[in-house]
């Protein structure tokens, strides 16, 4: 399995606090059977702004300390019609250097400038990728919003930790709801901490697999990754 979201990198954003409990976490993904995860630090302009440098230095410290499992650089982009250019200017970063970006939401209010957004990111070639719609507040109350984003070319990623209500029943029934339609793309444990999520992936999985059938769980949890890190085209 490819681990899509993860907060690993230690002491830039609010996930891991050292490279101890980074390394932690990467036995724990092992353990559960993770062979690739992708670093999608948060960057929120004036908030977390740790720039690709400094990511990619920290990430190649990480690697030296580890073994049995691939580390790739992306980020969690809060949305912002400056997305492009923080891209361009080295600030945020693509996953893996690809086409792909992930970005996420507000929690609360539906941005009105959203599809805005998503039309200029694909103007300029890249493939958006939104995390957790599930978590949304105005999706989980209508989840024609994701249908709507869909329809423009934007994928979805959805947290392996809502399959068991992690983040409440709505959340829950949402995610359902958006895996029975389709509408979800990869799944991420978007760990910030140590044993959060992997060692409930034994109980996320077997949640997982009254919903998916194992085709579709080995796209979601994997193939759909590794074509994201190969640069190629997802077909939906």
């Amino acid at each position: 399995m490819i681990d899509f979201h993860s907060h690993i990198l230690p002491n830039i954003d609010d996930g891991s606090r050292s490279l101890n409990e980074t390394i932690y976490m990467i036995e724990e993904a092992k353990k559960a059977g993770f062979t690739k995860i992708i670093s999608t630090s948060h960057y929120i302009e004036r908030y977390y702004e740790a720039d690709e440098e400094q990511r990619t230095e920290l990430i190649n410290e990480v690697k030296e300390n580890i073994q049995g499992i691939e580390l790739y650089l992306g980020n969690e982009i809060y949305i912002t019609n400056r997305m492009a250019d923080l891209i361009a200017e080295k600030k945020a970063s693509t996953i893996n250097n690809s086409k792909y970006v992930l970005f996420e939401l507000p929690m609360n209010n539906k941005p009105i400038d959203a599809k805005e957004i998503v039309f200029r990111l694909i103007e300029k070639g890249y493939v958006p990728i939104i995390a957790h719609p599930e978590r949304y507040k105005y999706v989980k109350e209508n989840i024609e919003y994701v249908r709507e984003l869909a329809d423009m070319g934007v994928l979805f990623q959805s947290n392996y930790g809502s399959a068991i209500g992690m983040y409440g029943k709505k959340a829950q029934k949402t995610q359902k709801k958006l895996l029975e339609e389709g509408l979800i793309q990869f799944f991420g444990s978007d760990v910030h901490t140590v044993e959060q999520v992997y060692p409930k992936m034994p109980k996320i999985l077997k949640k997982l697999r009254k919903i998916l059938t194992e085709e579709e769980l080995q796209q979601l949890t994997t193939e759909n990754a590794q074509k994201v890190l190969n640069n190629e085209d997802i077909e939906i």
